[in-house]
């Protein structure tokens, strides 16, 4: 493949990407004032509303959660504090909405934290609060505790490049422990921090499992009740608009804090600081706060899926599982491969040929994960719907034969769109491997004689295989979970782990849904635990440690 080839397939690609960005606002600008007037006039504000408090609460919580958990496994060594490091990651392996079943069947009225209430207390169903789960309050705690590893996973790498000698030259001009970490270590790691709230904060008005199954009216459900339950393609396509809106500014959010890191120098890295051993109420308070988010965003729910999982007797081999399965694993398969591929043409094309093209083509197929699924699925569906009919009305006039929905029914399209929503992951990875290659080695592939197609296969590849291993994992996962696109545009009678377990948990057969959840658990897993063993690996030089001049260390102290 020439030069001129990669720069052709890295435009297509591009274009690709922002397409469902330009059919959405195409599709909303089509649409009537009165149908803009009359979501303004009913639903919109109530969207509107309902996302920004999920927002807050869900951006406030991350920040907590992360930022603590990051300095405590970072900075003090007390019982566990290795486990943690891996452990307080594992709850990104958790969709919120499997988060959400767990809890629902575990609080919710006849569940069993209320009914052993009431068997100890005797009280009737009357006689005492409790706590409701289906709510905009709980749709937030279960976000919090599956997004809040964004926030640790990015706290904790800037932490662990941080110099220790700011912190201790404010230590030794008088600043307590508190004070040197809020003035000195949780400034330098300000744009890491904010980072990952963003992420969260994007994950969070993406979300349509979570918020669907709790009853709570956002944006996202409001597209998904639009397109099915009311028909009106216009109304969902201007709902997409809105979120669209959100979205994109989020992420140029996103962008300026990464960049803003660079205006942020951690200082010389010559020594690493020993982590501060704790004992007694301060071990056992760090040992806490660490182990209740895990706790909370992952053993327990997998306690309850799987205790669910057990009672109902369901067999994950049986044909009809054995089916989901098998459409999970080739859309997730087909994707990886797929995006991977596209991430690998971006990526070499803007290394080869640096233009201000080639990075303007990067930027638009990036621009993909700040845009949610459901909005995605909308911007592909109204144009190649119309292009369905179309094609078909031709091939009735002309052939007398019917072509039926040959774009938007089989599973092409919806892996173009996996691909549109997950290809900024894979060009993540893509980038951070092909950064250690030296650009001498591409000198040397031209000097003797390598095209730059062969150059990509013979000399590039082999050096990127741990990195691409690594694309080809997160962005299985990622399709593994997705649910509002998968929803919107998966082809009649072709269901995944995830379409099974967001019906049956619909149809309140939540212990049915445990088996489907449990599930893509399981596939979620090993990225998450590789990406943290990664973080923690790159993240500590090997120098002599330096201890600190006092012994105090917890901010709390």
């Amino acid at each position: 493949m020439g030069e001129r080839a990669l720069k052709t397939a890295a435009w297509i690609v591009s274009l690709l990407c922002l397409a469902p960005i330009i059919a959405v606002g195409f599709a909303a600008a089509s649409g009537t004032l009165d149908t803009w007037n009359s979501l303004m006039a009913t639903v919109l504000p109530g969207y509107a509303w309902t996302t920004l408090k999920l927002v807050v609460m869900v951006g406030i919580g991350t920040g907590i959660v992360g930022t603590a958990t990051a300095w405590l496994v970072t900075v003090c060594d007390f019982p566990f504090r290795r486990t943690f490091e891996i452990v307080l990651a594992l709850p990104l392996a958790f969709p919120a909405y499997v988060l959400a079943y767990a809890y629902t069947d575990l609080l919710d009225h006849p569940g069993a934290v209320q009914t052993s209430l009431r068997l100890v207390t005797g009280w009737g169903p009357h006689d005492y609060w409790f706590p409701e789960v289906r709510s905009l309050g709980g749709a937030a705690a279960m976000l919090i505790f599956v997004l809040y590893p964004y926030v640790y996973l990015l706290a904790r790498a800037a932490f662990l490049k941080q110099s220790p000698t700011a912190y201790f030259a404010a230590r030794t001009l008088g600043h307590s422990p508190w004070s040197a970490f809020w003035k000195v270590s949780l400034p330098m790691a300000r744009p890491a921090i904010a980072g990952g709230v963003l992420l969260a904060l994007m994950e969070t008005i993406a979300d349509f499992g979570t918020v669907a199954h709790f009853g709570v009216q956002t944006f996202a459900t409001g597209i998904y009740s639009a397109w099915f339950s009311m028909g009106d393609r216009m109304a969902a396509s201007q709902l997409a608009l809105c979120l669209l809106v959100v979205a994109l500014a989020f992420a140029l959010l996103e962008r300026a804090e990464r960049g803003a890191a660079k205006r942020f120098p951690a200082g010389s890295r010559q020594e690493v600081m020993e982590p501060h051993r704790l004992r007694g109420g301060r071990a056992a308070i760090a040992f806490l706060a660490c182990a209740l988010p895990v706790a909370i965003g992952f053993a327990i729910p997998l306690a309850v899926l799987a205790d669910m999982a057990i009672g109902v007797g369901k067999s994950p081999f049986s044909p009809r599982y054995l089916a989901f399965v098998e459409n999970s694993l080739t859309l997730a398969s087909i994707t990886a491969f797929v995006t991977v591929t596209a991430a690998v043409i971006i990526g070499f094309c803007a290394r080869i040929a640096p233009s201000l093209a080639s990075r303007f083509s990067a930027a638009a197929a990036g621009i993909g994960y700040a845009v949610p699924g459901g909005v995605i699925a909308v911007g592909l569906l109204v144009p190649f719907a119309a292009l369905d009919n179309f094609v078909d009305a031709w091939s009735r006039d002309t052939f007398g034969v019917s072509t039926g929905l040959f774009f938007t029914g089989s599973i092409g399209l919806l892996v173009v769109a996996y691909m549109v929503r997950f290809i900024a992951a894979a060009l993540g990875a893509f980038d951070t491997g092909i950064s250690a290659i030296k650009p001498n080695i591409d000198a040397a592939a031209r000097t003797l004689g390598r095209s730059s197609g062969r150059m990509l296969i013979e000399v590039h590849l082999p050096l990127l295989r741990p990195s691409l291993l690594t694309a080809l994992l997160i962005v299985f996962v990622d399709v593994m979970k997705e649910l509002p696109a998968t929803l919107i545009m998966r082809p009649f009678n072709f269901d995944t782990l995830a379409v099974q377990a967001y019906r049956l948990a619909s149809d309140e057969r939540l212990n049915q849904a445990a088996l489907p959840s449990l599930m893509i658990v399981g596939f979620g897993l090993l990225p998450v635990i590789l990406l943290c063993h990664t973080i923690g690996k790159s993240g500590r030089p090997k120098k002599a440690p330096m201890r600190p001049p006092e012994t105090a260390l917890l901010p709390s102290a």
